[in-house]
């Protein structure tokens, strides 16, 4: 009877992780240079240096490669999320993970988001489906608030309500910085996320304004 050791195993996860990432890279790479809907996955894999079987083993289309790089982050979200203290409330804690998510990321990173959020805003089709994609990162938001604040969430309506506030606004966030031309500017995509997440509870829970300011009612 044969067995692997966890060194294999560890040694076969992280080059499947790195495959993944360079298929992504050269997805967008493409996308950059060709244009998206010019952009085949056949293109991709032979960037890649693979063959289109392998592509597909990774992907299920040249959507997906977009989508992935999203995800990406949303992962490290949801660890910066589990890191913040137990009595910050679920909102603000949300906030602040994502301002600390974005420092721990490597550069590298935020640029493929960046990248990928740059053609979700230039593609209908991508936009649509990023939207429809947006419905999973709140269900998978929701467990990680939930576990955070003690409830469950088929139960407890809470943690799904917070998660889409939050999405809602980056949403926003992001149509913003799409629409500002500054697309390669990674902070700036940040800097917008955080500008709507800061106005969610004035929006939300007080008087408005003319001036931006609010009372508490």
């Amino acid at each position: 009877m044969s067995t692997t050791s966890p060194e294999r195993v560890g040694l076969r996860e992280r080059k499947k992780t790195e495959l993944r990432r360079t298929l992504i890279e050269s997805g967008l790479r493409l996308f950059h240079e060709k244009g998206y809907e010019a952009t085949t996955t056949e293109e991709i894999a032979a960037c890649a240096g693979v063959s289109q079987r392998t592509f597909f083993r990774y992907f299920a289309s040249k959507e997906d490669v977009v989508l992935d790089a999203v995800e990406g982050v949303d992962e490290v979200l949801c660890a910066a999320l589990r890191d913040r203290p137990c009595d910050e409330h679920p909102f603000r804690a949300l906030r602040n993970a994502m301002r600390d998510h974005w420092a721990i990321l490597e550069r590298e990173n935020l640029h493929l988001h960046g990248s990928a959020g740059n053609f979700i805003a230039r593609s209908p089709e991508l936009f649509e489906a990023n939207m429809r994609y947006c419905h999973r990162r709140q269900a998978k938001l929701a467990e990680v608030i939930g576990e955070r604040t003690g409830v469950d969430p088929a139960v407890d309506p809470r943690p799904a309500l917070v998660a889409t506030v939050f999405f809602a606004a980056l949403n926003n966030g992001f149509q913003a910085w799409a629409a500002s031309g500054c697309t390669d500017d990674t902070d700036g995509l940040l800097r917008a996320f955080l500008e709507q997440l800061d106005l969610v509870p004035e929006a939300v829970c007080e008087t408005w304004s003319a001036d931006g300011s609010g009372d508490q009612t």
